[in-house]
């Protein structure tokens, strides 16, 4: 039996001795190449290669090969290339199913040390949250000890943090090109539905959740409202969204930079690790590591 695959190449620069460097490492990997082609613009190129390999037989068989290729791709490659191996049924569906993570993702910042700057505790908060992203810190827990250093700050703070917000670059771009082509998109965050709102309104996403920050008599409490969104609920998420959508789960695409997104990105059909901590990079489906987000339609096939 054999799997149909696309390596995806991308880099700032892919010189010509890269390319074939990648199309050795293939063919060695067992890969018969059929099409190749080479695209980018300024910011950073791709290369792309289509080919099969046999797998064998029994239910393991193709996620085992695709384990394998994509090892020998990240230890094979060439340095400062990232390779995704992705299956070639995901590329050419008909419709797919896009969800991300947003703070450090679909956005440069973290939201949680925007709002703690405005208490004097950007730092403590900052600390706080990378150790909860490396999966060091129960991200729940982590949640409720940052929240509540924002207890007494005035509501309007949401709205100056939301002004400070800036999309990752690549990000609108990356949603445009997905919606217009008839997919879906949304995302699912740790952070708060008050910042959230108006970036997924003016994105036109799909779908989109987070956590609320409770807000009494016009100051906030230190409090979120209701269930934590952590790590499984971002894969509650995906499966009830692709599911109401009815899309497969081969064809959908996670993707996220910290720990609490491993549930998500392990259950889509290919999760992408984006300037990602480096626990997450060892187990995603792929990794980016340009600050462009709309590298993702290239291993998307979009």
């Amino acid at each position: 039996m054999n799997l149909f695959v696309t390596a995806v190449s991308y880099a700032p620069k892919l010189t010509l001795p890269e390319a074939q460097r990648l199309r050795a490492l293939l063919a060695a990997a067992g890969v018969a190449l059929d099409a190749e082609t080479r695209t980018g613009d300024a910011r950073f190129e791709v290369y792309t290669a289509d080919g099969s390999v046999e797998v064998a037989s029994g239910p393991d068989g193709a996620a085992e090969a695709l384990a394998e290729l994509r090892r020998a791709a990240a230890e094979n490659g060439p340095a400062g290339v990232d390779t995704a191996i992705v299956p070639a049924s995901l590329r050419s569906a008909r419709r797919k199913f896009l969800i991300m993570d947003v703070d450090s993702t679909l956005i440069q910042q973290e939201v949680i040390e925007l709002l703690a700057a405005y208490a004097g505790k950007r730092d403590e908060v900052t600390a706080v949250t990378e150790a909860a992203m490396r999966g060091e810190l129960d991200f729940a827990q982590s949640l409720h000890a940052r929240v509540a250093v924002l207890a007494g700050l005035p509501a309007g703070v949401v709205d100056s943090v939301i002004d400070e917000v800036k999309l990752s670059l690549g990000a609108a771009e990356l949603v445009a090109a997905f919606r217009a082509a008839g997919h879906v998109v949304a995302v699912v965050s740790g952070g708060f539905n008050q910042i959230l709102q108006p970036i997924a309104e003016g994105l036109g996403l799909d779908y989109w959740i987070a956590n609320e920050l409770e807000i009494v008599d016009g100051a906030l409490t230190g409090k979120v409202i209701g269930e934590v969104v952590d790590r499984a609920a971002k894969e509650k998420y995906l499966r009830e969204w692709a599911a109401r959508e009815g899309i497969p789960m081969d064809h959908t695409i996670a993707v996220g930079d910290g720990a609490n997104d491993l549930d998500m990105l392990g259950a889509a059909g290919i999760g992408v690790a984006f300037n990602a901590k480096p626990a997450v990079r060892a187990v995603a489906d792929a990794a980016v590591n340009l600050p462009y987000l709309d590298a993702v339609r290239h291993i998307a096939g979009v």
